[in-house]
């Protein structure tokens, strides 16, 4: 049985000091029918000297100025031709065989994929696995860590449902994938840890900064005003609880359950 078609976006800019990982960890999965996308937004680093050195191992590649990381993840989608697409930012890294185990498990019937996902602190070398969600009702959806580097969602859903808000900065993956709960796109969990996601980048933004996209974020999908404003507060609380967990966790690895 032919394996299907995996393409892998990494958007990066300005990405010189963790970019050849990044790449590494994607050509180094020795998957057969992989397609590689770069989606730079205009660095004016060296890192478009690190794409060029694999220059013949990457399939496609654009440096140009973007309206945010929303429209970087959906130029690379439009350009994308495999059946499963894939998003690993320039700062984290796809684990030995992530891409094998998601062809283990694929369905033309289910629409979205997700794994589990190390997040690794920099700073104090401390990790956590968390557990995807699989149920994104607005109502029951509860935490706002996606863990994009860990899903995986066939172009087809793309093209039927639409891409990512380009109106949002930091709530697109939670808006996206309530957009396809509520669209009946099935989803299917894997049990494996695809991907390590590095504490520091644009995600790991002040969650009081996110604030007004959270209230737009389930406004937007039909939550009631009472209940946007709870989420709102318990946002502010998770952050809060977020930050005294790493910051006690030490080497320990632990895993965290993001409300399967």
């Amino acid at each position: 049985m032919e394996l299907p078609k995996i393409s892998i976006i990494t958007i990066t800019f300005n990405s010189e000091k963790t970019l050849e990982e990044t790449i590494e960890s994607v050509l180094s999965q020795n998957y057969p029918n992989l397609e590689y996308l770069i989606i730079d937004g205009g660095s004016s680093d060296g890192t478009l000297e690190i794409v060029k050195r694999y220059k013949d191992k990457i399939d496609f590649v654009i440096s140009e100025p973007d309206r945010g990381i929303s429209d970087a993840f959906n130029k690379g989608i439009r350009y994308a031709t495999g059946e499963i697409v894939g998003i690993i930012n320039s700062d984290d890294l796809l684990l030995p065989d992530a891409l094998h185990k998601v062809a283990e498990n694929y369905d033309s019937n289910v629409g979205v994929y997700r794994g589990n996902t190390v997040i690794w602190n920099d700073k104090t070398g401390s990790k956590l696995v968390a557990i995807p969600s699989m149920s994104f009702s607005v109502y029951s959806f509860k935490r706002r860590k996606i863990c994009h580097q860990s899903t995986f969602i066939l172009k087809s859903t793309y093209d039927n449902f639409g891409a990512f808000r380009t109106d949002f900065k930091y709530m697109m993956d939670a808006d996206l994938l309530i957009r396809f709960y509520r669209n009946k796109v099935k989803f299917k969990y894997i049990d494996a840890n695809l991907a390590v996601f590095r504490l520091g980048g644009v995600t790991d933004t002040s969650f009081i900064k996110k604030l007004p996209e959270v209230r737009n974020l389930y406004r937007g999908n039909g939550a009631n005003i009472i209940f946007t404003l709870w989420k709102m507060i318990e946002s502010v609380s998770f952050g809060i609880g977020k930050k005294i967990l790493f910051a006690f966790s030490g080497d320990k690895l632990k895993k965290l359950r993001y409300n399967k």
